[in-house]
């Protein structure tokens, strides 16, 4: 049976669907698996019945057709779109914080869970958030939300058409860009202090010579292993990790 019309408005899962909660984000509709006992998820049902959204009690069959993830733990909800939001709003949360802006740009991450995968560790290290191109990228799913262990509903995510040419404006406001590359100096042989963006490629192309020429360097993580790269949501990790390390110094 099928009830969803826009499976991008799906999340899936106890954590990822009390983070959307927890986060303001409006739950439209509520599906739990029949004879399910659990005490955070029966608050979250009286939560939800307070809003006036629609609460189904499905069998596992009818709620696992409504399942991208497959790992939905006897929970799915429709919730309402997603809200992106515009650079600005990054830039002054930063601000608010009194720190100068780390962003994280992408172009064209295409796998939603590496996508989620890199919305963690921007959470969990600290940039205060990222840039998507529009078109030829993953968005934010059910699949990504849970890939990024719920963070996707509270990271600022913003869409742009054009990144080089948001590059370009950025850094007509003191922002300044290294992109990853496999080819770049070493992560710890640069500054990265003041409104800084890192730039982060396709899973098989990388980053794009256009995107690339706007960068004012590229950076790469010494590799001491029998292979000489890493997936791009692991290299994201730690490439976050180190930029903001640095930048604490």
């Amino acid at each position: 049976m099928e009830y969803v019309k826009n499976r991008e408005n799906i999340i899936e899962g106890k954590n990822a669907i009390l983070e959307a909660k927890a986060s303001n984000r409006s739950i439209k509709k509520l599906y739990v698996l029949k004879g399910m006992k659990d005490e955070r998820i029966n608050k979250l049902i009286d939560d939800v019945k307070k809003s006036n959204a629609i609460i189904k009690y499905l069998e596992k069959e009818e709620l696992d057709s409504l399942s991208q993830t497959r790992s939905n733990q006897g929970l799915v909800a429709e919730v309402e779109d997603y809200r992106y939001v515009e650079i600005d709003d990054i830039i002054d949360f930063a601000k608010s914080k009194g720190e100068d802006p780390f962003i994280v740009l992408l172009d064209e991450i295409q796998d939603p869970h590496n996508f989620g995968a890199i919305i963690r560790s921007v959470d969990a290290i600290g940039a205060h958030g990222i840039i998507v191109k529009n078109r030829n990228q993953a968005m934010v799913t059910s699949i990504t939300v849970s890939a990024s262990a719920g963070a996707a509903n509270h990271v600022k995510i913003a869409k742009v058409n054009n990144l080089s040419k948001t590059i370009e404006e950025l850094k007509t406001k003191g922002f300044w860009f290294a992109c990853a590359d496999m080819k770049g100096s070493d992560i710890d042989k640069n500054n990265y202090d003041g409104p800084f963006g890192l730039v982060l490629g396709n899973e098989g192309d990388g980053v794009s010579r256009l995107v690339k020429e706007k960068c004012d360097f590229a950076v790469s993580i010494s590799m001491k292993g029998h292979v000489d790269s890493l997936n791009v949501s692991v290299a994201a990790g730690i490439l976050i990790y180190e930029i903001a390390k640095l930048r604490d110094r």
